[in-house]
């Protein structure tokens, strides 16, 4: 973890505080309530701060785990390699914000209705890093072989959109769809120069 410290400080201080929240939240349902994005709420001025607490509990352990295995697997080789420390931290919090916002416009007059996780941030995470590496292989659940991550992406934006519309799961697809719409947007912000490096790799640049 001291390597992980030194070369990609802001993606392990987001890991460690994400997962201390998390447990803490576990165990306190005060701290599991006050956090949770509420956007009836928030949508009339109050509880702002939950569009960031809200990213940093998760529903039980499964959750959890998931989520960081997938920032394990990205953020700190995208912070070290790719962004930069503070473009990251950028990256990362302006995404669990933008992430959520069209659930607060959605779910403005629905009294009952409730969100958290970093999904939407950590979704960000990843689209950044496929920019950067589009024909890098990833595997998917259940595809028995990896794909290019260009095609993994496009496959997620399209189970996301499908899934808001459909879904009757507690997942909020439409934070994972936005997140990772935000994350590209922010990392083109960030460094033009990833549009051409992302074309050259695919060979049409």
């Amino acid at each position: 973890m001291i390597e992980y410290l030194t070369y990609a400080p802001v993606a392990s201080a987001i890991f460690a505080l994400t997962i201390l929240t998390s447990l803490i939240a576990f165990y306190n349902e005060e701290i599991y309530s006050r956090f949770m994005l509420q956007p009836y709420d928030v949508s009339r001025g109050s509880r702002i701060y939950t569009l960031i607490t809200s990213g940093l509990i998760h529903r039980d352990w499964g959750h959890l785990f998931f989520n960081m295995l997938s920032y394990f697997f990205f953020a700190f080789t995208l912070e070290a390699n790719y962004l930069g420390h503070w473009q990251f931290a950028l990256l990362y919090v302006a995404s669990l914000v933008l992430s959520d916002m069209p659930s607060v416009v959605k779910h403005k007059n629905d009294i009952w209705y409730r969100s958290l996780g970093a999904s939407g941030a950590i979704s960000a995470v990843v689209f950044s890093y496929i920019l950067y590496n589009p024909l890098t292989r990833m595997m998917v659940f259940p595809l028995p072989i990896p794909i290019p991550a260009i095609l993994y992406g496009v496959l997620y934006l399209i189970y996301c959109a499908y899934a808001s519309r459909r879904s009757n799961d507690s997942i909020n697809h439409d934070a994972h769809f936005f997140g990772a719409l935000a994350g590209v947007m922010i990392t083109i912000i960030l460094n033009h120069e990833v549009i051409g490096n992302f074309l050259r790799q695919l060979g049409v640049g």
